[in-house]
């Protein structure tokens, strides 16, 4: 327990030092909790650039520790649907349904449902899987998005914004997974529509075409543009069900599984029932 303490205080000072708002923050009667939800409130908000190498260090000891507290999950551990289910759909051994933390697979990527400015969320703590996956990747992972995006903004003009369906491969860093696949999904604002769904086809299937491009042969995808984007669930998660058996119609040996991973209670029995109804 003194490990730990140390490891965040020394987290959380450094992170105060590195802040220019945030310098005399008085943190020393906050309870660990409240010391740890401050540590990721500074992280999410910290703009990219210039990251001192002594605050990597104790950020990547900080991070692996709380990786080992939640416990990762490798495929190993994930039935597929044909043995979980009995499902007879097709490629039920390449397929399984996981619901929890996506920061604990320890698959070869998970998908990030990132927004068009891909850099992560800037709100602290907040809910959105964007921000879970920056957090627990560590400071590192916006640095790249940023060194990404620099790139494409010398291309395509300084406002420029990725675009809706693309596949961005990144580091993992102190994720468990080996890369994380970042997906801009699109956003329902009033009604849906045929664009809307297409739009989220080729989310999925840019993000497989990543996987076989760059030899990945297990992906974990979130529910992207549900939740946030406001993309009703039973219709994304049929989209995504589809677009992945059809991919793996003509790419069977590319890819060893493709998990499904749910958060919520609503997604699991969405799931649930297309591949038991198959």
């Amino acid at each position: 327990m003194d490990n730990i303490n140390n490891n965040t205080d020394s987290l959380l000072n450094k992170l105060k030092e590195d802040s220019v708002s945030y310098k005399n923050l008085e943190t020393s009667s906050l309870s660990i909790k409240e010391k740890k939800k401050a540590i990721r409130s500074l992280m999410n908000i910290r703009m990219p650039g210039n990251i001192p190498d002594g605050l990597l260090s104790i950020q990547d000891s900080y991070l692996q520790n709380e990786l080992d507290n939640k416990g990762i999950v490798y495929l190993d551990d994930i039935p597929v649907v044909e043995q979980q289910y009995n499902s007879n759909i097709p490629h039920a051994d390449k397929i399984s349904v996981w619901q929890g933390d996506i920061t604990r697979l320890g698959t070869g990527a998970i998908v990030n449902a990132a927004n068009s400015q891909m850099l992560g969320c800037f709100v602290p703590c907040h809910a959105c899987i964007d921000n879970a996956i920056h957090s627990a990747a560590g400071l590192q992972l916006r640095e790249e998005c940023n060194n990404i995006m620099e790139e494409k903004r010398q291309q395509n003009g300084r406002q420029y914004q990725e675009q809706t369906g693309t596949a961005i491969l990144t580091k993992a860093y102190n994720l468990p997974c080996s890369y994380v696949i970042h997906t801009v999904g699109p956003i329902v604002y009033n009604c849906l529509d045929q664009k809307l769904c297409q739009d989220l086809c080729n989310c999925y299937r840019s993000v497989l075409e990543c996987c076989v491009t760059n030899g990945i042969k297990s992906v974990a995808f979130c529910c992207i543009s549900t939740g946030e984007f406001h993309f009703p669930n039973d219709k994304a998660a049929e989209i995504a069900l589809e677009t992945v058996l059809n991919f793996l119609d003509i790419h069977i040996n590319s890819l060893d599984r493709v998990v499904f991973n749910v958060f919520k209670n609503i997604d699991r029995e969405i799931y649930e029932n297309l591949i038991i109804e198959g």
